[in-house]
């Protein structure tokens, strides 16, 4: 028998060891291959640079979304994911650097065209797409021609394709205008069945982000609430692309019985029904495309190509590598707060309770600040950090200084209460705002612990012995819980009443979580001005008095070892990048990614009071 244990014993042991061994081996091989990968970036560093040649064009080969603000991501991640040829769970593009590079090569005379190829572009809010479209009617204006290309064209794909003089699909291509959805998956008879006891507290019938987990469908209150904004919003898109392209709004299939009527005439043949509708002004092939471009712009160094530079090369070229401090007296500081609301310290693209702050504090104490501008692009979170947020809006009110609220593409719930006490609040047609509503929720696993034969027991010194997700929420903490929601909701509805001069009547009116976009925010009195940053900027000097002045954005600085590897990793992606290394992930991955975005949002909830402002569906429009 002792002799049996020791072999056992020996073997665990041998498996152990070599599963080490192995560990150890491929760690080792990973750091070897990143320190050649360093070695070959700092000798290239300097010889590397991308070049642009004459009469070339700028190729728009965008990934992922676009945002306000990039999500932090530490520099060795990121460079392991460029190396990789992969953008993250999810790809961002940053707003202003887009402008900035369409902007540039609309004055850069190398620069004789610009080709739209949009296959892996994401979206973004309909305020950034119109943005994004503005500069390239400007950039149009300047006479240098804009091509769209592409396999597929999506909503918000097309949405810039349509701004191109010329707009081609591939002959074996598709697309389709689909409407803006509001669909949530329903955990109720799930959760019943996994016998987990589900605790809400809310307060306002249009608050519908809890429903998942009351319900196995969307309630008629939140099916009111989203046919509203979501139809306006389509109106909006519709408008902006039938302008684009010369076509009435008619031209949008709304129904199969007219889409199926052109599919059949066609012969089912997408990219004739795309042509025959003016979607798409040709069908061309990639080779097709290539010989076009060739022959308006002259043989590449490769000969299947024509002069080109993709946006990321150029985007680096014309990036300053460092930038100096900005030491003008008039200054009017930016601050971003995109992403949801969180209690605490947070990386930039997530909002923190005192981060937020400490850059709102940061430049309320510049003197050489005059006035801020709070730019939100948030659906919400933490009540407490946003209250904590709106504080320092208060003391910076109170050092004389205006302050100015711009909304993004989403400013609702959190993000309005963080905006309610600007001087003035500024929001896009399309923005996404209003859901002033509150909720609290938890789980507890009593019922489905004790079904797997898991039991809790104990004593305590009192009724208050805490909330703890093993056991049953007792009835008081139930009624002390819903009593502070309704507490948190009077409060939301009188700041709103109190900065917006407005009863508290006529803000329950139009509260109770219900949500509203920038249009229809202003007729209601939410908001001050139909506008955009550039707008916000204006008012706030305005309101400052100021005629000259510069405009800066105060946002987390990395360290001095961040900016290092930064630094050093970046000059090694440009070498990496020669690989072609490109994986794509596949469409389950894509479904998992999704999936990981929402359950993040709710998972990473921390406020101290379990005491939420937050508008789920309004992040999650497709």
């Amino acid at each position: 028998m002792s002799e049996k244990r020791s072999f056992t014993k020996s073997l665990f042991v041998g498996i152990w060891n070599t599963l080490n061994f192995s560990r150890r081996l491929v760690l080792n091989i990973l750091f070897v291959i990143i320190v050649l990968f360093i070695i070959i970036g700092i000798a290239n560093s300097g010889s590397d640079k991308p070049k642009v040649s004459a009469d070339s064009a700028l190729i728009l080969n965008l990934s992922g979304n676009i945002v306000i603000q990039k999500t932090w991501v530490d520099p060795t991640e990121k460079f392991v994911q460029e190396a990789l040829g992969q953008g993250g769970d999810a790809p961002e593009i940053l707003l202003k650097e887009l402008i900035d590079v369409i902007e540039n090569a609309a004055e850069d005379d190398r620069i004789k065209a610009l080709v739209l190829k949009l296959d892996r572009f994401g979206g973004g809010g309909m305020d950034k797409l119109k943005m994004v479209g503005e500069a390239l009617e400007v950039f149009k204006a300047t006479e240098k021609p804009v091509y769209a290309i592409g396999d597929y064209y999506g909503r918000s794909q097309y949405y810039l394709a349509s701004h191109a003089d010329n707009v081609y699909i591939h002959p074996m291509g598709a697309m389709l205008m689909e409407g803006y959805t509001r669909y949530g998956t329903y955990f109720k008879e799930a959760l019943e069945k996994l016998k987990v006891s589900t605790h809400v507290f809310k307060v306002g019938k249009f608050k519908s982000a809890v429903e998942p987990y009351l319900r196995n469908d969307m309630s008629d209150e939140a099916k009111l609430a989203n046919e509203a904004w979501l139809t306006e919003l389509w109106s909006m898109f519709k408008n902006d692309v039938s302008g684009s392209r010369e076509f009435g709004t008619d031209n949008f299939d709304e129904n199969f019985d007219a889409l199926l009527e052109k599919f059949s005439a066609v012969e089912g043949d997408f990219g004739q029904y795309a042509l025959t509708n003016n979607w798409v002004d040709g069908l061309r092939t990639r080779a097709e495309f290539k010989s076009e471009m060739i022959e308006l712009l002259g043989q590449g160094e490769d000969d299947n190509s024509y002069n080109s530079v993709s946006y990321n090369s150029y985007l680096k070229m014309i990036t300053p590598d460092f930038t100096l401090p900005n030491t003008d007296l008039n200054q009017i500081a930016v601050i971003v707060a995109k992403g949801t609301i969180l209690d605490g310290k947070q990386d930039p693209g997530t909002i923190g309770g005192d981060s937020t702050a400490a850059l709102l504090r940061k430049a309320r104490l510049d003197d050489n600040v005059k006035a801020v501008v709070l730019q939100v692009d948030s659906g919400g979170g933490s009540a407490f950090a946003s209250e904590v947020i709106r504080q320092e809006v208060e003391l910076i009110k109170e050092a004389g200084k205006p302050v100015i609220a711009s909304m993004a593409s989403v400013a609702a719930s959190g993000g309005y209460w963080i905006s309610a006490s600007a001087d003035k609040i500024f929001a896009e047609p399309s923005t996404i705002t209003g859901s002033i509503g509150i909720f609290g929720m938890f789980m507890t696993y009593e019922n489905s612990l004790a079904y797997l034969g898991v039991n809790t027991d104990g004593i305590s010194t009192s009724e208050l012995n805490g909330i703890d997700p093993m056991r049953e929420l007792s009835e008081g903490y139930k009624s002390l819980i819903q009593m502070n929601i309704e507490r948190g909701y009077k409060r939301f509805i009188t700041l709103v009443a109190d900065e917006r001069g407005m009863t508290l009547e006529e803000v329950d009116e139009i509260a109770q979580g219900r949500v509203w976009v920038g249009t229809q925010a202003l007729e209601l009195g939410l908001v001050d001005e139909l506008g955009g940053l550039e707008e916000a900027v204006a008012a706030a000097a305005d309101m400052a008095e100021l005629e000259d002045y510069s405009m800066t954005y105060i946002e987390r600085q990395m360290t001095e070892e961040e900016k290092m590897w930064a630094n050093l990793l970046n000059n090694v992606s440009t070498v990496v990048g020669k690989l072609n290394i490109d994986i794509e992930p596949s469409p389950i991955q894509k479904l998992a990614n999704t999936f990981n975005q929402e359950a993040k949002i709710l998972t990473s909830l921390n406020d101290p009071m379990a005491s939420y402002v937050l508008c789920l569906e309004c992040t999650m429009v497709e």
